[in-house]
């Protein structure tokens, strides 16, 4: 090992806090630095003993119940993290940063509207905070208020639209271009660009300046997913992408063609594929007194489904019954147009609700997992899973043998999806019907594998995880030991 590498240069530093800690243990420069650098080493535990000596000597310094918040919640403790933020917004009301970090743990929790105040705290303290613009932007976006999304966006990622994130490896990088959008519908990238392997440079496609020189890399990640969310996110891609000359995953041309209808329309057509007509309509045909005609019209009955564009994990998703519900439905969706969908039954024998996932890896498939719910809207960290053995014994047989859950007639038409969308990275939801065939739900490159918890219960799943972040490395080296080939230009 170099040594130069920031692992022993880490090492030698470490030591010498630990020398000044042992001639005085109760100095506070030296544990915090010392937290702070196993923070970044990823030694969650070793770090948190040093922050919570801090905090026992130090209980109101900003930058310890920050930096200890911001850690927690990296790994998932939401309840700590915010614990952490509000003492650093309770001593310290005036820092606009604490503010912004409860702010973006609310947004992702869910509590809208506490969020939108502290993110506008922030602004009044800090008119011209980047992060608190993206932050109210992103929870805008979320909201359907597009306008003024796009205002708080255009004040975040002007001139600031491209980051280099920090690489803690020993040896020389696989450097890595990666392109998000602005307004969200981005692949989740945390676990799959690992810091220690890669060196990342985040762009934003909508704001990037042509005449900025691209930063050196061996591979361009086009980590922009939703085509319905990131129309112009996609297309910014792509003339980033035709100044680029190293290889490229999930190019923008393909993920243009994986909106919600064209999907839908498109991939109906194969073999033993049964696809929902998906239907775009102006939100405001579904509020009138003529509305169900309106549906009528267009070949829906009832019950159908009412969805937003853009929107993931069931967000603005509703099942119509009857025309007494459609102006009330049409009014909780945040959009200025909807989807009208087919209501596919993927019941079981039982009567419960059934949704598969696979994941497309550089063209192969994997299976994820089998979600059983009693609710049509099946979603696996909401379906009666973690208290039902018997559905769990369903997850692992398909995770076993997926060939032989979804059958050699599905397995086949599975194959003829993933050559259709023509993606390195994505994934298929469905169910499959008594007559083997593929009922398909979503297919596109969103799809989110969240991380397992500790839990004993899910050890039959971590396999097949571990199988898809294996095939996800293999490909990106592959990819980028192919960086003397030429880019594909749309």
């Amino acid at each position: 090992m170099n040594e130069h590498s920031p692992r022993i240069a880490f090492g030698r530093r470490i030591e010498e806090l630990d020398r000044s800690l042992a001639r005085d243990p109760d100095a506070i420069a030296p544990r915090f630095e010392r937290a702070g650098l196993l923070r970044e080493q990823g030694l969650f535990e070793e770090a948190k003993r040093d922050y919570l000596e801090l905090l026992r000597r130090t209980p109101t310094d900003f930058a310890v119940l920050n930096d200890f918040g911001t850690m927690v919640l990296t790994a998932g403790y939401k309840d700590a993290a915010r614990s952490l933020f509000g003492e650093a917004i309770r001593h310290h009301p005036e820092n606009p940063n604490g503010h912004v970090n409860l702010a973006n743990l609310l947004f992702l929790s869910g509590e809208h509207e506490l969020a939108r105040t502290h993110f506008e705290v922030a602004l009044q303290l800090d008119p011209d905070h980047v992060h608190a613009h993206r932050g109210l932007g992103n929870l805008l976006a979320e909201q359907g208020d597009a306008a003024d999304a796009r205002k708080h966006h255009d004040k975040a990622y002007t001139n600031n639209f491209q980051v280099r994130l920090p690489y803690r490896g020993d040896g020389a990088p696989i450097a890595v271009l990666l392109l998000i959008s602005a307004t969200g519908g981005n692949i989740p990238t945390t676990s799959i660009l690992d810091d220690r392997q890669f060196a990342t440079t985040v762009l934003v496609t909508e704001y990037a300046d042509p005449n900025v020189p691209l930063p050196p890399h061996d591979l361009v990640f086009n980590g922009i997913g939703d085509a319905d969310l990131c129309r112009e996110g996609l297309k910014g891609a792509l003339a980033v992408i035709a100044r680029a000359d190293r290889p490229v995953i999930n190019h923008p041309s393909a993920v243009l063609k994986t909106g919600r209808a064209a999907n839908a329309e498109r991939l109906r057509g194969l073999t033993d594929v049964i696809a929902p007509r998906t239907v775009p309509v102006a939100r405001e045909q579904l509020c009138g007194a003529d509305a169900a005609a309106f549906v009528a019209a267009h070949g829906f009955a009832f019950p159908f489904l009412l969805r937003a564009p853009g929107f993931h994990t069931g967000q603005h998703f509703v099942r119509v019954a009857g025309a007494e519900e459609l102006a009330a439905a049409a009014a909780q969706i945040p959009a200025e147009h909807v989807y009208l969908i087919d209501k596919l039954d993927a019941r079981d024998g039982d009567g419960l609700h059934r949704k598969l996932r696979v994941m497309i890896i550089d063209r192969k498939i994997y299976p994820l997992h089998l979600a059983i719910s009693r609710h049509w809207k099946v979603h696996y960290f909401r379906a009666d899973m973690t208290a039902s053995p018997k559905n769990r014994l369903h997850d692992a047989a398909f995770l076993a043998d997926m060939t032989k859950v979804v059958g050699p007639r599905g397995m086949a038409a599975l194959a003829r999806i993933n050559a259709a969308l023509d993606l390195d990275y994505c994934g298929i939801d469905f169910a499959v019907n008594a007559d083997g065939e593929i009922l398909l739900f979503e297919a596109n490159a969103t799809m989110v594998m969240v991380p397992l918890a500790p839990d004993s219960k899910w050890d039959y799943r971590r396999p097949a995880f571990d199988a898809v972040f294996a095939a996800i490395r293999a490909m990106l080296l592959r990819r980028a030991g192919e960086g003397g080939s030429k880019a594909r230009v749309a």
